[in-house]
């Protein structure tokens, strides 16, 4: 494939998911909280590991 047909497919392929979320708000709404759990998750387990006492 050359470069303006792969240059092609992703613009195809970011115009269908940004028309995708603005057909459906709300699964944005969801993506987005999605997101920030799991950005805090990180956080929270490595917290957890930190405070285990070794012997």
């Amino acid at each position: 494939m050359s470069q303006t047909q792969t240059q092609t497919a992703e613009l195809d392929s970011e115009s269908t998911v940004s028309e995708f979320l603005r057909d459906h708000p709300r699964f944005m709404g969801a993506l987005f909280t999605l997101l920030l759990l799991l950005s805090q998750s990180g956080s929270a387990i490595a917290s957890q590991a930190s405070t285990v006492a070794g012997p």
